[in-house]
This record gives structure tokens, sequence and C-alpha cells, in this order.
């Protein structure tokens, strides 16, 4: 059975791969863009089964405005992409409030105005599955991320908080957490070059040096090959909450997790002194 997609970031990158993926076996979607005109293409080639929407994430009523036109024209939604985003780079003491406001109202708050639009719907259907691109830099953080991972460990608290209400209802959550992939030119792209990039300070000419070496320098992985995974994902009878999607971040997840754990045992003592003389042993 044929499902019916709302995409929000369908214009490039692995939106664009998960609109494609989904039309080409027979999907409809709704796809959503600043600007429609990078999904002309897709109309020509596959007619009604496409909805292109121009929308922009952080304008709340336009949200609803296109959730409310793909449903009338598809009559359902099924599989709820929450994509949108970009990385703003910089350290702590670098942003400036506006670019700390614009990471978090494209990145988390977007998504908000998302899940609160479709729920309705979902609710009423008794099904729907809710698709939320995160990143590794959800589960970890490096420095010059600080605005990124902010709002990339929101969305990480919000949507597990999600799956659990939702859960009665027949809705389902998977957060994916994908490391580099090859969007622009068949290359990892090097967050550190692109342009939402904070004023630089020269103290920190040092720390983005050693840094250099390492960004965008992650084997990249393929958005065509990711776009079918998250086909196998929607149509899972039983998703995951969480899934990786390329395994280059893996080991270092596995290291900083077992490295959480050590430090709390490490300080279990003062943790149980922080309790106070009313603990229980």
């Amino acid at each position: 059975m044929s499902k019916v997609w709302f995409v929000t970031g369908s214009s490039r990158g692995l939106g664009r791969h998960f609109v494609e993926a989904a039309l080409s076996r027979g999907d409809q979607v709704a796809a959503t863009a600043r600007t429609t005109e990078s999904l002309d293409d897709l109309v020509t080639a596959y007619g009604d089964a496409v909805l292109p929407l121009a929308m922009d994430v952080t304008d709340r009523a336009a949200v609803f405005e296109s959730v409310e036109r793909a449903k009338q024209h598809f009559g359902r939604l099924d599989v709820i992409v929450n994509n949108a985003g970009y990385a703003q780079v910089g350290a702590i003491e670098e942003l400036t409030e506006q670019q700390l406001r614009d990471q978090l109202e494209t990145n988390l708050f977007g998504a908000v105005w998302v899940i609160q639009a479709v729920l309705p719907h979902l609710r009423e259907q008794g099904a729907g599955h809710i698709i939320q691109l995160s990143s590794a830099a959800g589960l970890i953080a490096v420095p010059l991320g600080g605005a990124y991972h902010a709002s990339k460990w929101a969305l990480e608290g919000l949507n597990e908080a999600l799956a659990g209400e939702v859960a009665d209802f027949g809705v389902k959550v998977t957060v994916i957490e994908p490391g580099g992939f090859a969007t622009r030119s068949g290359k990892n792209p090097d967050p550190l070059a692109n342009g939402h990039v904070a004023q630089p300070d020269p103290i920190y000419d040092g720390l983005r040096q050693r840094l250099a070496g390492f960004a965008g320098k992650q084997p990249a992985g393929d958005p065509a090959a990711a776009a079918q995974a998250l086909l196998t994902l929607v149509d899972s009878a039983n998703p995951p909450l969480r899934v990786l999607f390329g395994l280059g971040f893996y080991p270092m997840l596995q290291q900083a997790y077992a490295d959480r754990l050590q430090t709390w045992a490490d300080w279990q003592d003062l943790s149980a002194r922080a309790q106070g003389e009313h603990s229980v042993a």
C-alpha cells in the first residue's frame, strides 16, 4: 500500500533524495522548500503524485497551512519527515544572539511546528510515522558547534518525550542520526566552510586549525543509499526510536557513552553526598 509523505527541506541534500526515493516507488509526497522552483522537475516527472509547497518552517502559520493543504490534496498523511535545518558554526563566545535564535528557530521550533500541525491528523487516522532528522551531533559535542549541538540535543529529548506521548494513538517516532553524507559535489560537507559561520575571534584560531583536520573528513555516505534505508525504516512494523545512518561515528559514540558511564561511576561517592543525610542506601 502506497504512503503519503510530508517532507521538509526537500530542495536538496538528504531531503531531496528522500522525496525522490518515495516517488520512484509509487508513493505520494508533499515536498516543502523555501522556494519550489527546484522541485519543478519532480512535478514534470511525477505529476499529481508530488505536491510542491513553498514553506519556511520558522513560520508557524505557514506550516499549519501547508499541512492542511497536503491533507486536503492527498486525503491522509502517513510519513512526516522533519528534515529542514542547517549548522551554525562558531565558538559560544563568538555567537550573536540572533545567530543562536535563528539556529533554534529553524532546527528546533520548525520541527515542533510541523509536529503540532500533523498530530491531529495522525491521531484521527490512528496511524502515522514521524521521522526526525537529528545528527551524530545530537549525541556528542565538539568545539565550535555549540549552537548546532544545542538544537540537535534538544530534538533528541523532544522526540523521545513525543514517542511516549503518541504511542497510544498508533503514531510512531524515529530519530535518525546521520553521519556525514556526500550531499554536495560528491563530498562530505565541511561545516567549518559553510555560510553559517560566526565572526571569528582570533583567540580561537588555534582551535579552528586543529579541528580543520577533522571537519568534513569522515567517510562520506551515499545519500541515495540513505534514502533506500529510510524506505525500509518506514515500512517496518516496529521501527526503532533511534537509528544511526552511517557507521563513521559509531566508534566515537561508543567511547563517548562508555566515558559517561565511567565518569558517573567514578563520582558516585560525591553523588551520594549531594543527596544529603536523608539519602537511601
